[in-house]
């Protein structure tokens, strides 16, 4: 069976397009033996995985191999056999792709990690798998990242011809001016903001085919086979997380009403809340809290994960503030600590900085807290523009 799959792996090869590099490829020790890429579906984890192997060997070189589980041959066939068999041929890498497919996917990496100690295996899979400390059988021998969509910086790049570097939260407070400045020299940003936060996010934007259409269907496809077959939920209650989603989707950014959503559901307010985190792992909704609380607790605030998910919920229907604050927590997440502000601001980093998302600067600003704009190129002092958080990756 390698034959075929060499040919498949050197077919992908020869035809991957890449137009953009992902910073996380520079992130990863890729010495380690086994390696696990999380990311909602439709980031690119395939692309990532491609471009690793096309990087690092030939599309010839028979000592990596991408496989995809989706391949029916791993119905009849064992992956720790066929990995056993890749190795003996001289196989170093082994690329699986949609690992989740497999019903005992962790199980089977970890007999794999015992068998073959000269073989690094990297697989790909949803945001909902379990990993590291959740999943015992990989703890302490899987190193897992993860893959997001693409940040401004990525798509800027891309659109713009630039070659900008990645900042830290730290340089952008500290000299963003400078930071602007020097960018602003090569391109607009404000020129390309929009379009990133309509369909900027996930990269088969690029593709020849409707992006909110492609948007939809890949939304349900987190839902109908991401969730409900990692989650074991039953097919009856597909409709309801899905009114769940819209609901959250259509009435802003605030505090949920639980029992409410509950009633309009049909479900109990235990259901909703177990419902909401499903669609937190998805990566389809963002869940903030207020400073000294987490979950289990009450969410203070639920938003959509990326402003592209807002357009293809409320087309025609987007609220600015909304839209202001859905792109600042998602560039930030991952990266830091974020939760909901008091009365004098929007958001807290990492208990330490102090964010406000508005449109006017008040004349009398606070010395504490930084000012966040969407309609400025450059800054000044403490207003920094919104564009400029997504060059944190």
């Amino acid at each position: 069976m390698l034959e075929p799959l060499f040919r498949t792996h050197q077919y992908l090869l020869d035809h991957l397009g890449t137009p953009v590099r992902r910073s996380l490829m520079d992130e990863i020790n890729w010495r380690d033996r086994l390696i696990g890429i999380k990311g909602s579906r439709g980031v690119g984890k395939t692309t990532f995985l491609l471009q690793y192997a096309k990087e690092n060997y030939d599309s010839t070189d028979r000592k990596c191999l991408y496989v995809n589980m989706n391949s029916f041959y791993f119905q009849t066939c064992s992956l720790v056999k066929f990995a056993g068999e890749f190795y003996k041929a001289g196989g170093q890498v082994l690329l699986l792709d949609q690992i989740f497919k497999l019903s005992n996917w962790s199980h089977v990496l970890h007999e794999c990690y015992e068998k073959f100690p000269l073989l690094r295996i990297v697989f790909a899979g949803s945001t909902v798998m379990r990993l590291k400390d959740e999943n015992p059988e990989l703890n302490g021998i899987c190193r897992s990242y993860s893959l997001r969509g693409f940040s401004f910086r990525e798509y800027l790049n891309m659109m713009a011809g630039t070659e900008i570097k990645p900042y830290t939260l730290r340089e952008l407070t500290n000299r963003h001016e400078r930071i602007a400045k020097e960018i602003c020299e090569k391109c607009n940003p404000l020129e390309h903001f929009q379009a990133y936060l309509h369909h900027g996010y996930y990269p088969f934007f690029l593709e020849k085919r409707n992006f909110s259409e492609n948007l939809l269907k890949t939304m349900n496809m987190m839902i109908e086979v991401d969730i409900l077959l990692i989650y074991q939920m039953e097919q009856k209650n597909l409709n309801r997380i899905k009114k769940l989603l819209y609901l959250l989707a259509t009435r802003g950014t605030g505090t949920p009403n639980v029992s409410q959503l509950a009633q309009e559901v049909l479900t109990s307010r235990t259901t909703i809340a177990n419902y909401i985190k499903f669609l937190s792992d998805a990566r389809l909704i963002n869940i903030l809290y207020r400073k000294g609380e987490d979950y289990p607790k009450k969410p203070g605030r639920i938003m959509m994960n990326n402003t592209n998910l807002m357009y293809a919920m409320t087309p025609g229907n987007v609220n600015t503030e909304d839209l202001m604050d859905t792109f600042f927590q998602n560039a930030i997440w991952g990266k830091h600590k974020i939760r909901i502000g008091d009365r004098g601001c929007t958001f807290l980093l990492d208990n330490q900085y102090r964010f406000r998302l508005q449109n006017e600067t008040p004349k009398r600003k606070s010395t504490d807290v930084i000012y966040v704009r969407s309609d400025k190129n450059i800054g000044d002092e403490q207003v920094i523009p919104l564009w400029m958080f997504g060059l944190l990756y």
